[in-house]
C-alpha cells in the first residue's frame, strides 16, 4: 500500500505540473491522490490486458484507450481545487460550494439553533468542484458528524436523514451560521477539517465530499438573500447573502 501511495502521489504531482503549464493555476485535492493513482494503474492494467487479448492494435483497443483517457480526465477534474483567495468581509456571506441553488426557504433548524433559520441549499453534480469553503470568518463553535442513508441529494429529507456533517461558525459580531455537508446517493465519504474552537477565515477550505452531494447553510432570518432558485454559484466567488 505504501508503494501504491507513493506512486499515486508521484503521478498526481506530474499531472499537476502538466496542468499548471497548460492552463495556469491548477491544484489536485489531497483527497484525490489515492483514487486517481488507483484509477490510473487499474486502467493501465486493463489496457495492457486488452492489448494482449486482441494481440496488437485494433478498433476495440483504440476505443478502450479513448474511454480510458476520458475516465481519467473526469476523475482528475473531479478532484480539482482551484485557488480562490477572498478578501474577508464581515457583511458578506459567500457560497460554501460550487453548484446550483435548490432551496431558499425559512425552516426550523432543530440540530443546533433550535429556532427558525433561512436555509439555502446548493446541489453539487459530479461535474462541480467538491471542495467546500467557509462562507464567513469566525470561530468554529460546533461540529457534528452523523451517519445516515443515501437518499438523492435533491430530496428535502436528505438534509436530516442522509450521512451529514454540521459545522457552526460564529463571527466576531456574534452571528452564527451553520453549514451542513450532506452526502447524496453517489457520495461515498464526507471529509470535514473543522475543529471546535479554531479560528477560520472566509474562503478557507472546511472539507470535501466525494462523488455527488449538497451543502445546506442556515442563516439568521433577517439575512438579505442575494441569490435566486436554480442559480449557479461558485464557492468563495458568489455572494449568496448579506448581513443586515
Amino acid at each position: 500500500m505504501t508503494v501504491l501511495w507513493l506512486l499515486s502521489r508521484l503521478f498526481t504531482f506530474i499531472l499537476q505540473q502538466c496542468f499548471k503549464m497548460t492552463i495556469g493555476k491548477f491544484r489536485i485535492h489531497r483527497e484525490g491522490y489515492k483514487i486517481i493513482g488507483g484509477v490510473f494503474f487499474t486502467l493501465i492494467a486493463l489496457n495492457t490486458a486488452g492489448w494482449l487479448i486482441w494481440q496488437g492494435p485494433s478498433i476495440w483497443h483504440y476505443a478502450g484507450l479513448a474511454a480510458t483517457l476520458l475516465l481519467l480526465a473526469f476523475v482528475v477534474m473531479f478532484f480539482r481545487t482551484p485557488a480562490r483567495p477572498v478578501e474577508p468581509d464581515p457583511l458578506l456571506i459567500y457560497a460554501p460550494a460550487d453548484g446550483k441553488i435548490v432551496v431558499i426557504e425559512e425552516t426550523f433548524e432543530k440540530e443546533y439553533f433550535k429556532d427558525n433559520r433561512l436555509q439555502i441549499s446548493i446541489f453539487m453534480s459530479p461535474f462541480n468542484m467538491h471542495s467546500n469553503r467557509y462562507p464567513i470568518s469566525g470561530t468554529v463553535t460546533y461540529t457534528n458528524y452523523q451517519p445516515g442513508k443515501k437518499f438523492h441529494a435533491r430530496s428535502p429529507k436528505s438534509s436530516v436523514l442522509n450521512e451529514r456533517s454540521s459545522i457552526v461558525v460564529t463571527s466576531e459580531s456574534g452571528t452564527g451560521i451553520l453549514v451542513r455537508q450532506v452526502a447524496g446517493a453517489m457520495a461515498r465519504r464526507i471529509v470535514t477539517y473543522s475543529r471546535n474552537g479554531e479560528g477560520v477565515k472566509q474562503g478557507d477550505e472546511l472539507g470535501f465530499i466525494k462523488f455527488g452531494s449538497r451543502v445546506d447553510i442556515f442563516l439568521p432570518t433577517d439575512t438579505e438573500v442575494d441569490v435566486e432558485m436554480f442559480q449557479q454559484v461558485r464557492a468563495s466567488r458568489t455572494i449568496i447573502a448579506r448581513v443586515i
